[in-house]
């Protein structure tokens, strides 16, 4: 039965659907042996596929697994980065199966970062029709003034042009002049973008900590330490990013 290349990817937990299509706008993948059009369907059963000139063992049936994990700073996200010193796959290194990042935290950012191999749910929580929400605490300097306050909770415009959504946001901290500590809550997940709307206000961060996604919460979980996620939690997740219905 022939599916989409996308789709098949996807379900293997080699990357989300985003990905496999921009592989395949960049002529990256071959089936049996020949470049593959935008749009290509395979069958997994018969087809040889490869991308980026290796091939991709089509497993017929994938345990799905996720993970969250508290990330320290020094990690990157971009399992890919062969220049990185370290990658947030390292603190799964004795899980056996190959696990990816859902979104990003820059590698001076730590706090909530969820990683699996199903490639659907990634999607599904990063699409931005999903609006789901990224939770931050965020230590600034100097203390935010209201204009500054009023300012991250309209939408600033960053240095690329692009205007940010409305963000939730409280003072949580500081002392009232040099420093202070904010929550900031998101929708959105574009690059540095917590550090790019601070730095838009005249902010400059000096921690950034992802504190939840969704209903779900970092907890007592400490740096560098993961655990499987329950039932209930992904189920959870599942509904947040499709308005409260489950699919």
């Amino acid at each position: 039965m022939e599916e989409r290349i996308q789709k098949v990817l996807s379900a293997q937990g080699y990357c989300s659907r985003r990905e496999a299509d921009r592989l395949l706008e960049e002529g990256r993948i071959a089936v049996n042996g020949r470049r593959a059009e935008p749009g290509a369907k395979i069958d997994p059963a018969k087809d040889v596929l490869h991308v980026n000139g290796k091939r991709v063992y089509l497993q017929k049936k994938v345990s799905k697994l996720y993970y969250m994990l508290n990330k320290p700073r020094g990690y990157v996200t971009t399992l890919k980065d062969s220049h990185a010193d370290k990658t947030v796959a390292e603190l799964l290194s004795d899980v056996d199966v190959r696990l990816y990042p859902v979104g990003r935290l820059d590698k001076d950012s730590e706090g909530l970062l969820i990683m699996t191999n199903d490639g659907d749910f990634t999607n599904l929580l990063t699409h931005p029709s999903g609006k789901v929400t990224k939770t931050y605490r965020v230590s600034v300097e100097p203390y935010p003034s209201e204009e500054q306050l009023i300012s991250l909770s309209s939408g600033v415009k960053l240095d690329d042009g692009f205007k940010t959504q409305p963000a939730r946001l409280r003072v949580t901290g500081g002392d009232g002049s040099s420093r202070g500590t904010m929550e900031i809550v998101i929708t959105e997940g574009h690059n540095r973008e917590i550090r790019r709307m601070c730095e838009a206000v005249g902010l400059a961060v000096t921690r950034l900590k992802r504190t939840a996604v969704g209903p779900l919460t970092l907890g007592k979980l400490r740096a560098g330490e993961y655990r499987q996620l329950k039932p209930s939690e992904i189920a959870g997740l599942r509904r947040n990013a499709s308005g409260g219905k489950t699919k």
